[in-house]
């Protein structure tokens, strides 16, 4: 294994061969540098794509800040490398690195993947490979480092256990320090890998998939998931919950370059409680936690302090859902009025987009404003629970135009159960419609960008049991809007139907699948997100290689009483719940926002379990926002 200075003095010799030389050096403002021997474990955080892409994001950063707090613990980045480093690394025989360091990402103890989405699998498979690690888990011994994983993809980590040693399931801000702590105790103790796996496999909302097993029917369906261990973790694995959001980092790390986001961001708010029936996020992420307005200015000020930017970015998944969101923007406005801040809510509702939220806003803004209405039809806006009237979108369009946005963009979905070439058609007219709202109101500098992904039938969801729509119906949809989406200031960008049956192989997947996984990437596929690298020919013939049908885990019906690969991950949301609610869109009946509410999805009384649980830790329930809400938690809490 090369030590770190021969792979500085190597890389010195490559980085001016490539493009972007700033995204394989490190040194940049905030970045953590710790004596490499003064600790006793050592943590590499990789995003498993461009640093370009990897840096701003903003679970890495949460993780980095809460580990390098710890006096014993160093935590250090690896994102990547594009396809020109990739090939110096290679033939210069250079393993993949943690940019602080240089240190190789095999000296490490621990190494930590971040997966927010599916299209990263193969790049992980190229990362561990980079890194001269084995990349199937029953291959690595004790001498590896531990390979685990975390973020939304793995709320489904069946496609990925060959690969990984565990996974986080859930949020990782209290578990993280547990998996040190279990690690720095075995590696004391001298004693073999299995025993670490044991250990980790009892901690809340760690899964060790070495120790279970899928059983299968004669169909391919899955009969059940079984435990091979009896002193193993618990079955299902329930997700880790934090009680209630720690400070927020505020000690960004400032890239050399330019990259997607150059903003401090902050999470006002963590879950969602609108219940759209396609929405993956909505259902993994509940409960709703607020932070405080206090907080969460006094945080953004210190990180405008310790980084230089310009731009704030209050995050959650529909900023405007939070309770307090007009005295958060204007205490914002009002703290930083004289630093000419540009205040970013990237997730806006439509229904509360108040006339006072975008007046506070107004010359505080970019060029553009968001919203997702993503249906165009009642019918299917009922379908998939979505309640936004055209009147209202209009509306809405109209005074974001009248207070001089010049660029509106929509979002819209299709692809969804029961959908017909007339509810796309609608897209076309209500898009034409909410931009002659914008020409009345500024002439022709009005715009309008409507983005029009397909959907996926995500695991966890209502619609878990309906199939994909078939590639010849959307390459069908996706014609139509591109005949009628035309004229001044319209823009159309829609997703490859490939792109979407490559995230439904991956996302809907069992334990099967990851041998299509390792076969596409011996085929060369990585940077599967990426449209120029994207090979599509690779999967299919990956499937065929492994003798698996894609249309079965794409197209096939499923059946109520169906076992699904995922079933042994509990997410805290009844599955009795997700069928009221999957029969609820077969008949178009919607479904209030449990703020007004409370439906018992099965959330409360497992978030209420882990205050028992943990009862050492900061606490703080939901907001009571009404008599049933308020029943359910004195149930649960006795």
């Amino acid at each position: 294994m090369l030590s770190a200075m021969e792979i500085q003095a190597r890389l010195e010799q490559i980085l001016l061969r490539v493009e972007k030389p700033g995204r394989y050096v490190g040194g940049e403002l905030n970045q953590v540098i710790k004596p490499w021997e003064s600790v006793k474990t050592r943590v590499a955080l990789v995003f498993p794509d461009l640093y370009d892409i990897g840096l701003p994001n903003l679970g890495l950063a949460i993780l980095y800040d809460i580990l390098n707090k710890q006096k014993d613990v160093l935590a250090e980045r690896a994102y990547a490398p594009w396809v020109d480093m990739e090939t110096l690394l290679r033939e210069n025989e250079i393993p993949l690195y943690a940019l602080e360091s240089k240190q190789p990402l095999a000296a490490f103890d621990i190494i930590g993947f971040s997966l927010p989405y599916e299209t990263l699998y193969t790049n992980t498979l190229n990362i561990l490979d980079l890194s001269s690690i084995p990349l199937k888990a029953v291959e690595r011994q004790k001498s590896h480092p531990l390979i685990i994983a975390g973020g939304h993809a793995a709320f489904n980590p069946e496609p990925m256990a060959d690969f990984m040693d565990a996974f986080v399931i859930g949020e990782a801000e209290d578990v993280i320090l547990e998996i040190v702590h279990a690690h720095q105790q075995w590696k004391a103790a001298h004693l073999q890998k299995e025993k670490l796996l044991m250990a980790l496999s009892k901690i809340s909302g760690v899964y060790v998939p070495s120790f279970y097993r899928p059983v299968y029917k004669l169909d391919g369906t899955i009969s059940h998931i079984e435990r091979r261990n009896d002193e193993s973790g618990s079955l299902p694995v329930t997700k880790r919950i934090v009680p209630r959001l720690p400070l927020p980092p505020t000690n960004f790390i400032v890239p050399n370059i330019d990259v997607v986001h150059n903003r401090v961001a902050i999470e006002i708010m963590r879950g969602c409680t609108r219940g759209c029936r396609f929405c993956h996020a909505g259902m993994i992420t509940r409960p709703v936690r607020e932070r405080p307005v206090a907080e969460i200015v006094a945080s953004i000020e210190t990180a405008l302090r310790n980084t230089g930017y310009e731009e704030i970015a209050l995050l959650s998944l529909s900023s405007s859902d939070y309770s307090q969101i007009t005295e958060l923007v204007s205490a914002v406005s009002e703290r930083f009025s004289s630093q000419h801040l540009t205040i970013s809510l990237p997730s806006l509702r439509i229904d509360t987009v108040s006339v006072d939220l975008l007046e506070k806003l107004k010359g505080r803004r970019s060029g553009g404003f968001t919203l997702a209405p993503e249906a165009a039809t009642d019918r299917m806006r009922n379908t998939i629970n979505k309640p936004i009237s055209a009147e209202q979108l209009l509306e809405t369009a109209r005074e974001i135009y009248r207070r001089g946005w010049t660029n509106l963009k929509l979002y819209f979905m299709i692809g969804h159960p029961t959908e017909t070439l007339e509810d796309v058609q609608a897209i076309a007219d209500l898009c034409k419609a909410v931009l002659a709202e914008g020409r009345k109101q500024i002439g022709r500098r009005a715009n309008l960008h409507a983005g029009v992904s397909t959907f996926v039938p995500k695991p966890h969801t209502p619609f878990q049991w309906v199939p994909c729509d078939e590639m010849e119906n959307i390459e069908a949809k996706q014609v139509l809007l591109r005949k009628t989406m035309t004229g001044p200031g319209l823009k159309l960008t829609w997703t490859d139907p490939r792109d979407t049956q490559l995230e439904a192989w991956l996302s809907r997947g069992d334990r099967r699948i990851g041998e299509v996984i390792y076969r596409a990437w011996q085929l060369g596929a990585k940077f599967d997100a990426w449209q120029d690298q994207f090979r599509f020919e690779a999967w299919q013939y990956a499937f065929l290689q492994a003798g698996l049908d894609p249309a079965f885990y794409t197209y096939r019906h499923r059946t109520l009483d169906e076992v699904f690969p995922w079933d042994h991950i509990n997410i805290g949301v009844k599955k009795q719940y997700l069928i009221e609610e999957f029969r609820r869109s077969e008949a178009g009946v919607l479904r209030a926002d449990c703020r007004e509410n409370c439906y018992a999805c099965g959330i409360l009384p497992v978030f209420t379990e882990m205050r028992r649980a943990f009862p050492g830790r900061a606490w703080k329930c939901p907001e009571v926002r009404s008599p049933s809400r308020k029943t359910i938690l004195e149930t649960a809490a006795s």
